[in-house]
C-alpha cells in the first residue's frame, strides 16, 4: 500500500511523539488530576478508609495559621529572590557582555558553578557560612570590627527567612546571568555604535537598547523565578532549617509534605498542593500579562 509523503511524515511524527505524550499523561496529567481528587477526601494515606468531605479541607486551610505563615514566607521568598536575582544577574550579564574584562570566561564559569551544585551541598555551604560561632559571615564582621552585625542567622526568627533567600539568590544568579548574556550577545553592535555617536551614555544605552531588546527573555525568566523558588525553597528549607525555628521558614511545599506524610493527613496535604498549583499558575499568568509589551525586533 502506497502512502503519500505527507501521510508518511505525519505517521513518523506521531510515532516519535507518542511515547513522550504517554509519559507526560501518565506521570504528569494523571497525578495532577489525582491531587485534585484526593483534596476532597479525608484520608490518612495508608488505609483503605477514605471519607468524602468536599471542600472542608480548603475551609480548614484558610483558618490554619501555620499554613498562612508558610504562604507568607513563600511569597516573601518569591519577591526577594525574583527581584534581587533579576537585578544582579542583568547587571553582571551586561558587564561581562559589554566590557572587556580580563578573565571574563573565568568569571562566567565561577558564577555558573552554584547552579550545578546539589541543593543539599548548597545548604551545607550556607549552614557553615551562617554558623554563629565560627561561620564565615560572622567572622568577616568580627575582622571588620562590626560585631554588632553578628547574628544567629539561622536561629533568629526575624532574619532566618532572609538568610534562606540569600542562599537561593546565590544559587540562581549564574543560571539567569548566562541566559541574559546570550540575549545581549545577539544584539547588533551597530546599535551601540550609533547610540555612542549620538552621545548616549552607557547607562542610557542599557535602558534604551539592551533592556528593551532582552525584555522577552526577562518575561520568560520571571516565570522561572516563581517555579524554581517554590520548588527549591522546599529542598533548601528542609536541608537547612527543617522549617524552624518555630515555623518561621516553613514554605508551601514543606508544610504540604509535613501534613501529607508527617501528620498522616494526606487529603489535607493534597488540598495544600492544589492551592500551591493554582497560586503558581495564577501568579505566572498575572506577571506575564502585566509585563507584556510590543515585541522589538532587530
Amino acid at each position: 500500500m502506497y502512502l503519500s509523503k505527507t501521510k508518511a511524515r505525519n505517521i513518523f511524527i506521531g510515532v516519535c511523539i507518542t511515547p513522550a505524550i504517554l509519559l507526560f499523561v501518565i506521570f504528569m496529567v494523571i497525578p495532577t488530576i489525582d491531587v485534585f481528587r484526593m483534596s476532597l477526601y479525608s484520608w490518612g494515606g495508608f488505609s483503605n478508609q477514605k471519607q468524602f468531605v468536599g471542600f472542608d479541607n480548603f475551609k480548614f486551610l484558610w483558618n490554619d495559621m501555620d499554613f498562612i505563615q508558610s504562604f507568607q514566607n513563600s511569597i516573601l521568598l518569591i519577591v526577594i529572590v525574583a527581584l534581587v536575582t533579576l537585578v544582579v544577574a542583568v547587571f553582571f550579564a551586561a558587564i561581562l557582555t559589554k566590557e572587556r574584562i580580563i578573565g571574563g570566561n573565568f568569571f562566567r564559569v565561577i558564577f555558573y558553578i552554584p547552579n550545578i551544585l546539589s541543593i543539599v551541598v548548597i545548604a551545607g555551604i550556607f549552614s557553615a557560612v551562617y554558623a554563629p560561632s565560627n561561620g564565615l559571615l560572622n567572622s568577616v564582621f568580627a575582622v571588620l570590627n562590626l560585631d554588632f552585625w553578628q547574628q544567629k542567622w539561622l536561629g533568629n526568627q526575624q532574619i532566618v527567612i532572609y538568610s534562606v533567600a540569600g542562599a537561593l539568590v546565590w544559587q540562581a544568579i549564574g543560571y539567569y546571568m548566562v541566559m541574559y548574556m546570550s540575549s545581549m550577545a545577539s544584539i547588533p553592535a551597530s546599535y551601540y555604535e550609533a547610540a555612542s555617536l549620538e552621545g548616549a551614555s552607557p547607562f542610557r544605552q542599557f535602558f534604551d537598547i539592551t533592556l528593551p531588546l532582552i525584555w522577552n527573555n526577562i518575561r520568560t525568566t520571571l516565570t522561572f523565578y516563581i517555579i524554581s523558588t517554590v520548588n527549591l525553597s522546599f529542598l533548601l528549607v528542609t536541608a537547612m532549617t527543617g522549617g524552624g525555628p518555630d515555623g518561621s521558614t516553613e514554605v508551601f511545599l514543606s508544610y504540604m509534605y509535613e501534613q501529607a506524610y508527617g501528620n498522616s493527613t494526606y487529603g489535607y496535604g493534597m488540598a495544600i498542593g492544589v492551592v500551591v498549583f493554582l497560586f503558581s499558575f495564577a501568579l505566572a499568568a498575572i506577571i506575564s500579562h502585566i509585563t507584556k509589551r510590543d515585541v522589538l525586533e532587530y
